[in-house]
């Protein structure tokens, strides 16, 4: 039986600056740590940083309600009301948000300041969309789909700049743009999907077509994970989603078994011991399965 994991499986860029954030910060700052939301969307890492004694603020109303300590800015990112609040009352932050993240903030902002109506591609609900959608000025529109994509109707007039979620899904993206094209809307984009993920998705892709079964990893509620599995699992029948080694233990019944081959790839939010702990257990579990 045969493993492979895609090489670009674990942390990226983004999120390995983020964590490392934290960690130096409890090394070196002698008052309480906070970070606004989950500093990133893997809970093992999060409750390993709880233990830590790392507290996480999830509303303006509880950011408010801080007298004293160092606020760490989640690797999402912020809306500007929580820039706005740490400012106005002195607190001590770190800006984790990753610089990808960053520019789509800048670039939302010069964009609406022209008067352009914001187009994003991804999810309204995820933290790093909401952070997104508060620096547009006025007109904003978010799109998660191609469905939603033939659905809006701008005004005659208006010019668009199109962005996306770091995270979003490249393929869904490109049928946006053709979208616009075809209804020849007057428009400019930035591709802001990230290279990391890009290129995670074309591996994810590739490994899915050529194995029996899938192992995807990562948080409960990371976007650019569950985007992994819907990817894999459009290819692969035989694909399933865990967050720890515990997780896929537990449900190695309903998975494909044997298998010849097994593909195993993470999110950008997973921790390389998670992987490698499900890594050396698949290769355990077939070898003495057969």
């Amino acid at each position: 039986m045969k493993v492979i994991t895609a090489e670009t499986a674990g942390f990226c860029f983004g999120v390995e600056r983020a964590v490392n954030t934290v960690y130096e910060a409890i090394e070196h700052e002698d008052v309480a740590i906070y970070t606004y939301g989950p500093i990133i969307h893997n809970e093992s890492v999060v409750n390993e940083l709880k233990e830590r004694g790392v507290s996480i603020i999830s509303t303006p109303e509880e950011l408010k309600a801080l007298d004293g300590g160092c606020v760490i800015i989640r690797s999402h990112g912020v809306t500007r009301e929580i820039y706005s609040i740490l400012k106005e009352k002195g607190l001590k932050y770190i800006d984790a948000t990753c610089p990808f993240v960053l520019k789509i903030h800048n670039l939302v902002e010069e964009a609406s300041a022209r008067g352009e109506h914001i187009v994003i591609a991804g999810d309204r609900t995820h933290p790093e969309v909401e952070g997104i959608l508060s620096f547009a000025y006025d007109r904003v529109t978010v799109l998660k789909n191609e469905e939603e994509a033939a659905a809006f109707s701008p005004g005659d007039d208006e010019k668009l700049f199109l962005v996306s979620q770091t995270t979003f899904n490249s393929n869904i993206f490109n049928k946006i743009v053709e979208i616009f094209d075809e209804r020849r809307y007057d428009y400019n984009t930035v591709y802001t999907i990230c290279n990391a993920t890009a290129l995670r998705q074309k591996e994810t892709a590739e490994l899915a077509g050529r194995v029996d079964a899938m192992i995807v990893i990562g948080g409960a509620h990371s976007s650019n994970t569950r985007k992994l599995y819907d990817i894999a699992s459009s290819i692969c029948k035989h694909t399933i989603y865990v967050q720890t080694l515990d997780d896929l233990v537990s449900r190695l019944d309903d998975f494909c078994n044997p298998a010849s081959c097994v593909g195993i790839t993470a999110g950008a939010s997973t921790p390389k011991n998670i992987i490698e702990e499900v890594q050396n257990y698949v290769r355990r579990f077939w070898t003495d399965a057969g």
